[in-house]
């Protein structure tokens, strides 16, 4: 069960981060899924998406899912991001990013990232972060 749905979502994130990069596609329970259409910003000599922007898109889907569960906050702060480049990312195709969130804290979330270049079933890259979430009591 979420909290938060993917439209209030996108309409708190365009108060406190519009610049953020990235479309919810959907939030369920401890996940969320974003899509990135990609332009020639995104690229990297070769055509190849570059490390930048699939860390960056990684990591606002884990926040996704992060707000989906506990609401919006807008001091949940990426505390830790390790990133493993698999394989070349289509600079023709979106990225699509899948994230997984492992463990729910009081203070501490912890997820997975998996991005893939739209249509491939094997992933470009795996991300693992953590988040600091404030103390509110």
């Amino acid at each position: 069960m979420t909290v938060m749905t993917a439209a209030a979502i996108e309409d708190f994130l365009d108060e406190i981060f519009p610049q953020r990069t990235g479309t919810i596609e959907g939030v369920d329970h401890m996940r969320a899924t974003m899509s990135l259409a990609i332009e020639d910003e995104h690229l990297r000599p070769g055509a190849s998406v570059s490390g930048p922007t699939l860390m960056g898109l990684a990591d606002v889907c884990l926040y996704v899912a992060i707000l989906a569960q506990i609401g919006p906050e807008p001091m949940a702060v990426t505390s830790d991001l390790h990133c493993r480049f698999l394989r070349r990312p289509r600079g023709d195709r979106d990225v699509i990013a899948n994230a997984r969130i492992m463990k729910l804290g009081r203070r501490l979330a912890v997820g997975e990232v998996q991005l893939f270049s739209a249509g491939d079933e094997a992933p470009v890259a795996l991300v693992t972060a953590t988040y600091v979430l404030p103390d509110n009591d």
